[in-house]
């Protein structure tokens, strides 16, 4: 089993800056693809980015192209999204996610395997 843990969620003002962090653990920890999602109350779950944990390959939604980024500490076995530019429209809890094979497309919830608890973003006007 693989636990995800993560943190870095809050409440900040349009054009700021937050860094999620998601760690994961386990006995044996093995994770092919991480990623991150988001849900808006009343909306569905929606991709935000993903990485190839071995590679560091990025991928990212086109609604946060440019402002968030994706990144892994191999060592840690942690991801991170640095969210920067923040907008309104960000405001939702935020989910990371690992994946423990490669099939499936990256950006489709049902292909990842384990979840964290959610973190709450809230971005002001």
């Amino acid at each position: 089993q693989v636990q995800l843990v993560e943190s870095g969620g809050g409440l900040v003002q349009a054009g700021g800056s937050l860094r999620l962090s998601c760690a994961a653990s386990g006995r044996t920890f093995s994770a092919y693809r991480m990623g991150w999602f988001r849900q808006a109350p009343g909306k569905e779950r929606e991709f935000v980015a993903a990485i190839t944990w071995s590679t560091g390959t990025t991928y990212s939604a086109d609604s946060v192209k440019g402002r968030f980024t994706i990144s892994r500490d191999n060592a840690k076995n942690t991801e991170y999204l640095q969210m920067n530019s923040l907008k309104p429209e960000d405001t939702a809890v935020y989910y990371c996610a690992a994946s423990r094979t490669y099939g499936g497309t990256y950006y489709s919830p049902k292909n990842y395997d384990y979840w964290g608890q959610g973190t709450q973003v809230t971005v002001s006007s």
